[in-house]
């Protein structure tokens, strides 16, 4: 088989030139008018001839500086909201049980939360302190017996929370506190085994014109210093 290759003689220019573009030409997907088409690869006839490569931008050094001093300041605001939050007590961020529903507010000392859903329905809002105090609000419609109507909740809430094998009435009285005035029924729950220590249940039904308050509160273990400050609780309501 004849060798179809061509040799050129020495110093003879190739008639095809070699492609060879300039690094740095910059050329937008467009052909250069300084070569002819035949000189460039069919991609570059296509996209362009290749541009040359961009240096990376850098930033200036006061760019830099500034760009240091807005992550220290962010670093120091952020420390700085952290140590605040800290240092100020959870009391100071919910002082107050709020009950838009009943209109009523309570006062809440130190140790004490208010819960974002009451645990029992029907009521609009509810506070605890750790897992032995419970305190809970909800409206009701104006009695026309105060005392009966506190003896019925007091009876049904025992069923509902106490399940005590035995109850006893350890109070049951008038009260009055500040513009209102009403009747409140407190109850003691004992159990046979020895896991359920005592419970405390006190129900207060509170009146003034134009509204009623149901507050109850639930205590266990049941003992002289939590009672008297879930009592106090109780009392505080606006």
């Amino acid at each position: 088989m004849e060798d179809d290759r061509r040799v050129w003689p020495p110093g003879s220019p190739d008639p095809d030139p070699p492609w060879n573009p300039q690094l740095r030409r910059t050329v937008e997907r467009s052909l250069p008018d300084a070569l002819p088409p035949d000189t460039l690869p069919p991609s570059a006839r296509l996209y362009g001839a290749p541009a040359a490569p961009r240096r990376p931008r850098r930033w200036p050094r006061r760019a830099g500086a500034l760009l240091a001093l807005i992550v220290a300041g962010g670093l120091v605001a952020g420390l700085a909201t952290v140590v605040l939050r800290l240092a100020v007590p959870d009391q100071a961020r919910t002082a107050m049980l709020t009950d838009a529903t009943a209109a009523v507010a309570i006062p809440l000392p130190e140790g004490w939360r208010q819960d974002p859903v009451p645990p029992v329905t029907g009521f609009t809002s509810a506070a605890r302190r750790g897992g032995e105090a419970l305190v809970m609000a909800r409206p009701s419609g104006a009695p026309a017996d105060a005392a009966r109507a506190t003896a019925e909740a007091a009876e049904l809430y025992s069923r509902l929370l106490l399940h005590g094998d035995t109850v006893r009435v350890v109070e049951d009285r008038p009260i009055t506190i500040g513009p209102y005035g009403g009747h409140t029924r407190s109850l003691r729950a004992e159990y046979k085994d020895v896991v359920n220590r005592p419970a405390y249940l006190r129900v207060m039904l509170l009146t003034k014109p134009g509204r009623t308050v149901v507050v109850v509160g639930l205590l266990q273990p049941d003992e002289t210093t939590s009672r008297q400050a879930l009592d106090e609780v109780m009392t505080s309501v606006r």
